[in-house]
């Protein structure tokens, strides 16, 4: 799937996907930790930093298990990964722009209340 498909697709059904509110403050946590992960991942790798590269990649991990476990609080479960490039660039476009964008638009707030509401968002 072409990269502004998967970026509409994504957007679409986030709000159906994060509503729990144990799994948004979870991923209101370790969303920005991926980041910081991510980022020291790609420093590391141009100054040729081996452990600073692991240390960035346990911390990724750690962060997206930890967002894994938030999403076993959801009432519809996420949508299964198709391939190997099909999980890496959902969890990618998910980490560095999905999400954020779902914060700063307010969008978690909204889904939120709306579950509690019993609606959809």
């Amino acid at each position: 799937m072409p990269l502004n498909e998967l970026i509409e697709w994504q957007w679409k059904g986030y709000s159906t996907f994060h509503k729990s509110k144990k799994n948004l403050l979870i991923h209101i946590i370790f969303v920005p930790c991926f980041i910081a992960g991510f980022v020291s991942f790609v420093f590391s790798l141009l100054s040729l930093d081996l452990i600073a590269a692991l240390m960035s990649v346990f911390l990724m991990a750690v962060s997206f298990g930890l967002q894994g476990l938030g999403h076993s609080k959801e009432v519809n479960p996420a949508e299964p990964f198709t391939s190997f490039k099909n999980a890496m660039s959902r969890i990618l476009l998910e980490q560095l722009y999905t999400f954020p964008k779902f914060v700063v638009t307010g969008n978690w707030y909204r889904a939120l209340v709306a579950s509690q509401q019993g609606i959809d968002a």
